[in-house]
């Protein structure tokens, strides 16, 4: 199965997101449905059943090794960075990012130990809005007039989430981690 481990923002951020983007959606952009935003930390692809079991008991004892994290979203970039050939619009995150790149370290990490081959990539927190429909869309005005300063809240858990691709995306929750160590 397609799996990855997420930090899911409250209610409250998303909606504070939404209320952030632009009125009419670009037709150019597919945006993510609200109820599948979310700050991935690790991406661990296709991985076979046999593993499921022991990446869950790894993330579990990660998420032990892990306090509750302080954080926002703010502002908009792309990837790539250049607004004018971008493929994905997203939302910043600002706060406690140091403890949340720790976090992915260690989802990373649980991935690998389980015998999962990892992508190899340096984190940025980020929450994805849209990627583009097709090839590259030039978002430097939509970006320019976009702003995003969120509220502070506290990210509690790590949530392992299936992911099956088609013509709608879906995503399924398979476990959460509930983060144990004193702030």
């Amino acid at each position: 199965m397609r799996l990855f481990a997420a930090v899911v923002p409250p209610v409250a951020a998303l909606a504070e997101l939404a209320a952030a983007l632009p009125p009419t959606p670009d037709p150019a952009l597919r945006f993510v449905p609200e109820r599948q935003r979310h700050l991935t930390v690790a991406f661990y692809g296709e991985v076979p059943d046999a593993a499921v079991a022991d990446l869950t008991e790894r993330l579990r004892r990660a998420c032990t090794r892990t306090s509750p994290i302080s954080l926002r979203l703010n502002g908009f970039g792309t990837f790539p960075s250049n607004a004018g050939r971008a493929r994905v619009l997203w939302a910043g995150v600002a706060g406690d990012v140091a403890e949340l790149a720790r976090l992915a370290e260690r989802a990373v990490a649980a991935g690998r130990r389980a015998g999962i081959d990892v992508e190899e990539r340096s984190y940025r927190p980020h929450l994805t809005i849209a990627r583009a429909r097709r090839g590259a869309v030039d978002l430097r005005e939509t970006v320019a007039g976009m702003q995003l300063g969120g509220s502070p809240w506290t990210a509690a858990e790590l949530h392992l989430v299936k992911s099956t691709l088609g013509a709608e995306v879906r995503h399924e929750p398979v476990e959460r981690f509930a983060f144990a160590a004193p702030a």
